[in-house]
């Protein structure tokens, strides 16, 4: 049986690979100078995006770390629905004087340029979201060193992660934020969907292959839950959004926060896929009305995203944050490393004994 390569990163945490420009090179080199796995977001980037910033980050660490990529998607939108989104997005192009994207600007994110670099240039890990990669894709990376991973949200989705070949599977809770990895784009309903607990307990009792566990992640405490409930290492996003080195917008890093935003919920307000936010204006008045039409409605909203940002107005900001948002700590990324993992010990030391905290 494959195993976590947790002896390439002593700590068993792994940062998110949260595209949009959070996971910036300077982040996951920090993650990992810690001891953790640092990840880059290949997402939304183009082949040589990627590459470039594969450079920058191993001009900056020596230790060992991932990238991310999206399986291409089918083409299952509706354009008469993604016409009527559009006109009702009308109002929100003109308040930040710009114009709507056009949603047929692309499916398959580069998705095999991408991949041909990471053949000719591998690197240590790599993971999938939005879907399971053939089996030719999984076992191509193997003959050159990497490690893969892809997310499942159900335990049904991780056996077909193992039945393709991968090296281990990460099991997102419904807490997670950001968007969802099911391989379908599947109905938003309120209370549907696995937290992380429950979901890595059936997931590793479904597949022999190792997991990630992926959910609302922010302490270290709850980093020995998921390892007590089977998991091999824990993936935290949300908790590095705030860490100096991410990428994330200013506004963004202070909305964790902030007493304006009570709740996150899972949204197609921006996308078209459901993904977990902080509940803004945007989502309020939008997201109810979304079609599932990914990447359509990403490609449609992303100048109302830019425009909002150049304005200084988190309220047309996709503020993605896990249901553990208001944890979130203002760290450099590697001294969050250093807490998580000194809590991490002595959650473990606690357990041990048979301490009740």
């Amino acid at each position: 049986m494959s195993s976590v390569p947790t002896d390439l990163f002593p700590h068993p945490i792994v940062q998110a690979p949260m595209a949009g420009g959070v996971a910036v090179p300077q982040l996951a080199a920090a993650v990992s100078e810690a001891g953790g796995l640092g990840f880059l977001a290949a997402g939304y980037k183009t082949a040589d995006g990627m590459y470039q910033e594969i450079k920058q980050l191993r001009g900056l660490t020596a230790r060992p770390f991932g990238v991310n990529l999206f399986l291409p998607q089918p083409e299952t939108a509706d354009p008469a629905a993604v016409g009527v989104y559009a006109h009702q997005l009308a109002g929100e192009a003109s308040w930040y004087e710009t114009e709507l994207g056009d949603p047929d600007s692309g499916r398959d994110d580069g998705y095999d340029a991408k991949l041909a670099v990471l053949l000719d240039n591998p690197v240590p890990v790599v993971s999938f979201h939005f879907g399971v990669p053939a089996r030719e894709v999984l076992e191509s990376l193997r003959r050159v060193g990497t490690f893969t991973l892809v997310t499942a949200t159900t335990a049904e989705e991780a056996r077909a992660v193992e039945r393709a070949g991968a090296d281990a599977v990460i099991a997102q809770g419904v807490e997670a934020g950001g968007h969802q990895g099911t391989h379908r784009d599947l109905p938003v309903a309120a209370g549907s969907g696995l937290g992380v607990l429950s979901l890595v307990a059936q997931v590793r009792e479904s597949v022999g292959i190792p997991v990630v566990a992926a959910g609302g992640i922010m302490r270290g405490a709850q980093i020995a839950a998921v390892l007590a409930a089977g998991a091999a290492a824990a993936q935290l996003g949300t908790a590095f959004l705030a860490a100096h080195e991410s990428g994330a917008h200013a506004l963004h890093k202070q909305a964790l926060t902030s007493p304006l935003y009570t709740r996150t919920e899972l949204t197609r307000a921006f996308s078209g896929r459901p993904a977990r936010a902080l509940v803004n204006r945007f989502v309020r008045e939008h997201g109810p009305y979304a079609p599932a039409a990914y990447p359509d409605v990403h490609h449609l909203t992303a100048p109302l995203r830019k425009a909002a940002a150049k304005a200084g107005d988190p309220q047309g900001l996709a503020l993605w944050a896990g249901q553990g948002h208001r944890m979130a700590r203002e760290l450099p990324a590697g001294q969050l490393v250093e807490v998580l993992a000194a809590e991490l010990a002595a959650a473990r030391t606690s357990l041990s004994a048979g301490g009740v905290r």
